[in-house]
C-alpha cells in the first residue's frame, strides 16, 4: 500500500493545479483549432504547444534555476538566498525582494541556484537564448516576410492604402489610451499605451504571441 501511495504521489497528475488544468485544456483547444480546423496554424500551433509544455505538472520546463529552487521549498537553501537579499527566509518575501532587486543581483541569485544543483528548464533556456536576446522575433518576421505573397498588391496597388490604414491603428490606439488616461477614465502610462498600440495594428495576434 505504501508503494502504491508513493507511486501516486510521484505522478504529475497528483500535483496538477486548477490553473494548470485550465491552461492545458486551452492549449489542447488551440492545437485542435490549428491542426483540425486550419485556423491560424502559424500562430496557434506554437502557442498551444508551448502552453502544453510549460503547464505539465512537476516538469518545470518553463522554470529558471532560481524558480526551481523556490519551488523546492528547502529551508536551508531559502535561508542562503534570503541572507543574500536581506529578507525573510520564505518564498513570498524572496520573490518580492527579487522583483525589486537589480538585474545584476538577480543574475547572481540565478548563478547561486545553479551552484546548488538546480538547472533551468528547456523552455526557460529557449526564452533566454531566443526571445530574451531578441533573435526570435527577427527570425519570425523574416519568415513571415518570406512567406508573404505580394502578387495581389502588385496587381492592385490601391490595396496599399488598406495596409497603411491598419498601421494608422497603432497611433490611433496609443492616442486613445492616453486620452482615457488624461480624462481619468483608465490609468495608462506611455509605455503601457505603446504596448496596447502594437495590438491596435493589423498584426495583433503576432503582437500577443511575441
Amino acid at each position: 500500500m505504501e508503494s502504491l501511495n508513493a507511486l501516486l504521489q510521484g505522478m504529475g497528475l497528483m500535483h496538477l493545479g486548477a490553473g494548470q488544468a485550465i491552461m492545458l485544456l486551452v492549449s489542447l483547444l488551440l492545437l485542435w483549432l490549428a491542426i483540425a480546423k486550419k485556423f491560424e496554424p502559424l500562430l496557434l500551433l506554437p502557442i498551444g504547444f508551448g502552453g502544453l509544455l510549460s503547464n505539465i505538472p512537476e516538469a518545470g520546463m518553463a522554470l529558471t534555476a532560481l524558480e526551481s529552487l523556490l519551488a523546492h521549498h528547502d529551508a536551508g537553501q531559502l535561508a542562503v538566498i534570503a541572507a543574500k537579499l536581506n529578507c525573510a527566509p520564505d518564498v513570498h518575501a524572496i520573490k518580492e525582494a527579487l522583483a525589486l532587486a537589480l538585474p545584476s543581483v538577480q543574475s547572481q541569485m540565478e548563478n547561486l541556484a545553479v551552484d546548488m544543483g538546480y538547472t533551468p528548464g528547456v523552455l526557460a533556456l529557449f526564452y533566454k537564448v531566443a526571445i530574451g536576446s531578441g533573435v526570435a522575433p527577427l527570425v519570425i518576421f523574416m519568415g513571415v516576410g518570406a512567406m508573404t505573397d505580394f502578387g495581389p498588391l502588385l496587381a492592385n496597388p490601391r490595396t496599399l492604402l488598406l495596409g497603411a490604414a491598419a498601421q494608422f491603428g497603432i497611433f490611433a490606439t496609443v492616442l486613445g489610451a492616453l486620452t482615457l488616461n488624461y480624462f481619468g477614465l483608465i490609468s495608462f502610462t506611455l509605455p503601457q499605451a505603446a504596448a496596447i498600440g502594437i495590438i491596435g495594428g493589423a498584426d495583433g495576434p503576432t503582437a500577443i504571441y511575441l
